[in-house]
């Protein structure tokens, strides 16, 4: 199994002093509890659990140095913390004087003594992996290599933890039991069958992350309710808009239904159908979304064709007719195989980590979903969904522990080359500028795809219809009903024959 796992210290943010004020009591703080991982995607693989590494952190704090280091490829850290700052400012990282500095100044202290990234962050076997290669995590680029210092370990850098921080920030969905039945079925958990769309809700709340706290966010102790709201909107009852029970409401028109696995594509228009048709106030001041699928005629062989004249139609729509713009979620649902994807798209899909609109990739091993985030050479790395937790009310329970339950301590990756063919890759462009520049980097994009693109794209309807960029004939054929009307239809559904992930 190509599948590895570093494992974090459990309560990080716990044993880090508070700046400028007295230290909270957390002695008595829940920690996640990884021992029992059910993961399709690992099936046999070694379990990890928690160790306890508070020991390591004594002393540390005592004598912190200041933090120095651009994470982001070159780049300047020029990155507002707020969310209206540009998006296409998102893959320069930037950091405050927060509460972070302190964490960052005792790793790089550990790190210059002889100490080992290994230790800190308790990692569960050898990461053997070590590339010195730069690291592409959802639009930021972190450096791991030591500059004149070949021999040292990626994993003792700066750049590592930086990355680490941020991984451990992103938004973790997994299966859940102990929730409300479904509908009117007796299902109280979706173990075994809800991978997909967990999944897909991880995607989603990134960008509704993204949206309203900035990609430079990352979780604080001194601020750790910051985005609370967010994740109410994922909780598991039909009071929560974003829940499985109304996402499985929602798609029903493409097959959806309690037990049965979805594919990525009846995922999307799933989500299409909820975001449209919610009646929730919050949903819809969130953001559009748009569905990139195939040729208006249906013109079997062809990429799915992101018409830009569609998008604006969307985003109008949205708004009511108020404004000509307003932040849209992009979801293209491709299939680039027959198994497993193509080898010819797998430099495609690692290019789209580059992007500062990316939000990842929704695919997996066959049978098993999983939320991809980040690439390094000719690996994945992703959150897995498949640990079976017990469900949180946000609104009851204790909000600390059902806090903890939405962020993952363990960094798993596997091959690019090893993931199913049938997938789906979001974006996340927060104004017309964001948007611009997205298309301009994808027209890049295409123009290096060899005749091959993941997708392609054209001003209008007229223009699709004049000029086919067709895919070679190692894709599979695209259905007709794939093709459903430029905007998708949730009161037409048509049979969705992607129902593998």
């Amino acid at each position: 199994m190509d599948t590895m796992s570093i494992e974090l210290v459990p309560n990080l943010l716990n044993k880090l002093p508070l700046s400028g004020r007295e230290e909270l009591n957390l002695s008595n703080s829940p920690r996640i509890d990884l021992s029992s991982v059910s993961s399709e995607a690992e099936k046999g693989a070694q379990t990890f659990k928690h160790r306890n590494s508070a020991s390591i952190w004594s002393g540390i704090w005592q004598a912190s140095l200041p933090f120095v280091g651009d994470f982001s490829c070159g780049r300047a850290p020029s990155e507002s913390n707020t969310a209206s700052s540009s998006g296409n400012h998102r893959g320069k990282l930037s950091f405050g004087k927060n509460y972070y500095e302190g964490w960052r100044a005792g790793i790089k202290r550990v790190v210059m003594n002889g100490g080992s990234m290994r230790r800190i962050f308790g990692f569960s076997r050898t990461w053997t992996s070590a590339s010195k290669a730069d690291i592409w995590l959802l639009g930021v680029c972190y450096q791991v290599a030591h500059t004149g210092n070949e021999s040292t370990d990626p994993t003792q850098s700066e750049g590592f933890s930086a990355f680490v921080e941020d991984f451990s920030s992103r938004i973790w969905i997994t299966y859940r039991k102990g929730f409300s039945p479904i509908g009117d079925s007796k299902f109280c958990s979706d173990t075994n069958w809800g991978c997909m769309l967990r999944s897909s809700q991880m995607l989603v709340a990134q960008a509704f992350l993204f949206l309203k706290l900035g990609r430079s966010w990352r979780k604080s102790h001194d601020k750790p309710y910051e985005h609370l709201g967010l994740l109410q909107l994922f909780g598991d009852s039909e009071d929560s808009p974003c829940s499985i029970h109304n996402l499985l409401q929602a798609g029903m028109a493409y097959g959806l239904s309690p037990g049965s696995w979805v594919g990525p594509y009846a995922m999307c228009r799933a989500w299409e159908c909820l975001l449209r048709n919610t009646n929730s106030e919050v949903l819809g001041s969130m953001m559009a979304l748009h569905v990139v699928s195939g040729d208006e005629d249906g013109e079997r062989g062809g990429a799915p064709v992101l018409c830009t004249e569609d998008v604006s139609r969307r985003c109008y729509e949205f708004s009511r007719g108020q404004v000509d713009w307003t932040p849209i979620l992009l979801l293209v649902p491709l299939v680039l195989g027959l198994e497993k994807v193509n080898p010819r798209y797998i430099p495609l899909l690692s290019a789209t980590f580059t992007f500062p609109q990316s939000l990842g990739i929704l695919g997996g091993r066959p049978g098993a979903s999983t939320y991809i985030v980040g690439v390094q050479d000719e690996k994945a790395f992703y959150l897995d969904p498949h640990e079976t937790q017990q469900a949180v009310d946000m609104q009851k329970d204790d909000i600390d522990s059902g806090i903890s339950t939405y962020h993952c301590n363990v960094v798993r990756q596997m091959p690019l080359d090893s993931i199913d063919s049938s997938l789906a890759i979001g974006f996340f462009c927060r104004d017309k500028s964001d948007f611009d520049d997205f298309c301009s980097r994808a027209s890049k994009l295409i123009k290096e795809s060899n005749g091959a693109p993941l997708f392609t794209i054209s001003s209008s309807r007229a223009e699709n219809t004049s000029n086919h960029n067709t895919v070679s004939g190692d894709t599979p054929t695209r259905r007709d009903d794939d093709l459903v009307d430029g905007l998708g239809s949730c009161e037409q559904p048509q049979e969705d024959d992607w129902q593998l992930v």
